[in-house]
């Protein structure tokens, strides 16, 4: 676009509840803006933001899309996130790089989870935000039960700016609060609208609304209040830079509303976005570190800046290989830019950059500061890195992305697949950093973490596609622990002969338990030389190989403090060998002596779920063995805590989702290892000992 400004930039993230609407409305938004000559829809496969074959047969978006579109000399480039949970990392890295977001709420559904996850980590990233009412034209939408429970949820500064006129299945028309008319749309999905003056019915209200939108901006601008309070109202121009400013400030969420699929709403969002959204240039500079220092700097949104990019995404496509999608911090970046890297210290040469919509790429000449684009073939960059000019690096926070919540295990179904799996596992972890897999040596399984069923499922989908491999998943092995309750002494000797050298050790151990997390600690107490000094390390050797490989049911032993303190050898037949295996011997006698138990791994978790589904919820925890540890409730939601163990953990997301159609969301972390109940661990050791003859 020639002649673009950074403060003509707007960069913006659709985001909500998951089926409200935002492919949809981004469709939209590109039809009404010339970048599409028709109105694709999710039914159909056509639109622009959903194009992979994944998110057309599932009809819900997977992975971020970028759509960029020129609206009035200004450009607008806009990301489309994903609804679902499953693909929250999606929408955390969009955040990371837009300027103000958009959350989406259906007018017949109300606030939903996702609506108020959203928002907060909208909020979180302190980005200023706005509320599209979708779907007016439904049958049961009621916008002021949504508004109303808006401003319950997200406070007063929730301020109507349109409201419909004839919502339901007529739904054409919207009172406009800035424009102070009445906008009917055409029916033939075209986005145009005709204006006219606000109708005897809707006037009260729509005065009213607009005097109190007025005081609100007022109240912040001494000058302004003065001048409401004594003519009653405010100039258009006076109106329209408070209100920007007021926005900008996040002392005012507009709310506005509209028909995403029947193009209605969608034109006048379009100039609300020009006019009262920020511009790069409006918001706080990007802070970061020189490389390897602690030492604070900044970047000013500004073209005459050293160039710096931030990489906040990136996708492996067929026929093109890894495309990085960055935004221009400071700067401007041209084809053929060699910058560093400071997040992994490495140089890298800028080849081909590109504009997208969608999967469509275009070539671009240059991105200014401020702006968003991608390229193509960087050797070294991951998302969340770093690359500027070598003469003056700075280093960018990287991504905060959640912690996953389910775990799967996983094998090849082919012998020697092997390393074509982790190669493509480790290429799916690049384009989605909240899928996570490594090899777990305490279960010895290949583990396989994400936010959601629906996520692993299609990692798996993409193995056998892109990289021609299959796995089967299976349930992961707990880690569980081994450790004792009492204090025991025991003798291991061991003593071999066979013609020729024989085998001779002979130690005494105590054993004793440790304070939880302690960990080991071996005791050389030998007096008087009755075990020589040399054969001590493989004492200490044979009790910790020992402990790696777990006496009781095959885990690994802790919190445990060991002692040799007596024994004797023989001046021929001892060996370090011999004294190992007598370590062994002695330690397993004395570990089942000593009141042995099994620890499991206990998850912190917290759920978010509508009031109605609570009950239901908790009993379902209570039920997996877990500990209800508080409420609170977060308007017409309740977030329970609870301690639950790993092992009743498995598939979890799916439970929630079927519990409270599909409105329940839930975080978890690691708290602590506590014993496994009795029942339990008789059962596990069991399984273990049938394993072991298996």
């Amino acid at each position: 676009m020639k002649d673009l400004s950074t403060e003509k930039i707007r960069n913006i993230a659709l985001l909500s509840h998951g089926g409200v609407g935002k492919t949809s409305l981004a469709e939209a938004l590109a039809f009404c803006a010339g970048v599409s000559n028709r109105l694709g829809n999710i039914e159909d496969g056509t639109t622009i933001s959903d194009y992979s074959q994944d998110e057309i047969e599932r009809k819900v978006s997977i992975s971020s899309s970028m759509l960029h579109f020129q609206w009035q000399k200004h450009k607008l480039n806009l990301i489309d996130t994903p609804g679902y949970f499953d693909f929250v990392g999606e929408v955390v890295g969009a955040l990371r790089v837009v300027d103000s977001a958009i959350v989406l709420v259906d007018a017949a559904a109300g606030i939903e989870v996702g609506t108020e996850s959203n928002w907060q980590l909208a909020a979180k990233s302190n980005l200023p935000r706005l509320l599209f009412v979708n779907k007016v034209n439904r049958e049961h939408a009621n916008f002021d039960n949504v508004v109303e429970a808006a401003q319950q949820r997200f406070g007063h500064e929730t301020v109507i700016l349109q409201f419909p006129v004839n919502q339901g299945e007529g739904f054409d028309a919207i009172i406009d609060l800035v424009k102070m008319k009445m906008l009917t749309f055409a029916d033939d999905k075209s986005g145009k609208y005709t204006e006219s003056e606000i109708p005897a019915e809707f006037a009260d209200r729509a005065n009213e609304l607009r005097s109190n939108l007025e005081e609100t901006i007022a109240e912040n601008d001494e000058a302004l209040l003065e001048k409401f309070c004594e003519l009653g109202e405010l100039e258009h121009k006076e109106f329209i830079n408070g209100l920007r400013n007021e926005v900008i400030n996040q002392n005012i969420f507009p709310v506005l509303c509209g028909s995403a699929t029947r193009n209605i709403g969608v034109q006048s969002l379009i100039d609300f976005i020009i006019t009262f959204c920020p511009s790069p240039i409006d918001m706080p500079e990007e802070e970061g570190l020189k490389p390897n220092t602690e030492e604070k700097l900044s970047r000013p949104a500004d073209i005459t800046a050293p160039t710096s990019i931030f990489v906040f995404k990136i996708n492996s496509e067929m026929h093109i290989g890894e495309l990085s999608f960055f935004k221009v911090i400071s700067g401007e970046l041209k084809p053929g830019s060699d910058l560093l890297n400071t997040t992994q210290g490495a140089n890298e040469k800028i080849g081909q950059i590109f504009s997208m919509n969608g999967r469509n790429r275009s070539d671009a000449t240059s991105f200014i500061a401020g702006d968003i684009g991608a390229t193509v073939k960087l050797k070294s960059t991951h998302t969340g890195d770093t690359l500027c000019e070598k003469r003056d690096p700075i280093v960018f926070a990287k991504i905060a992305f959640p912690e996953p919540v389910i775990r799967v295990a996983v094998e090849p179904k082919t012998k020697g697949d092997e390393e074509k799996i982790g190669a493509g596992l480790s290429s799916i972890h690049e384009e989605d950093p909240t899928f996570v897999v490594k090899y777990d040596p305490e279960i010895k399984q290949t583990v396989m973490s994400g936010q959601g069923e629906l996520q692993l499922d299609i990692v798996v989908k993409r193995l056998k596609e892109k990289y021609g491999v299959e796995v089967n998943v299976i349930q992961p092995k707990i880690p569980y622990l081994e450790t004792i309750r009492a204090k025991v002494e025991a003798q291991g000797k061991f003593k071999k002969q066979s013609g020729g050298r024989g085998q001779y050790g002979d130690c005494h151990l105590r054993i004793e338990p440790l304070p939880r997390g302690e960990g080991f600690v071996f005791s050389d107490e030998i007096v008087g030389g009755v075990i020589p000094g040399k054969y001590i390390p493989a004492v200490e050797k044979g009790v910790r190989e020992t402990m790696e490989e777990g006496v009781l049911a095959g885990y690994r032993v802790v919190d445990i403090k060991v002692a040799v303190y007596y024994g004797s050898y023989h001046s021929v037949d001892s060996s370090d060998m011999a004294f190992k295996i007598a370590a062994s011997m002695g330690f397993k006698k004395a570990f089942m002596e000593a009141k042995p138990m099994l620890l499991e791994p206990i998850y912190n978790i917290e759920v978010t779920v509508p009031e109605e589904y609570m009950g239901d919820v908790m009993g379902d925890i209570s039920s997996r063995r877990g500990k209800i540890q508080g409420m609170e409730a977060e308007g017409p939601f309740q977030i329970i805590k609870a301690k639950v163990p790993l092992a009743e953990l498995y598939k979890y997301s799916t439970t929630l989702r079927s519990l409270t159609q599909g409105r329940g969301l839930h975080r978890r972390s690691f708290s602590h290892y506590e014993q496994v109940p009795n029942e339990n661990a008789e059962k596990i050791i069991a399984e273990s000992q049938k394993h072991k003859e298996n």
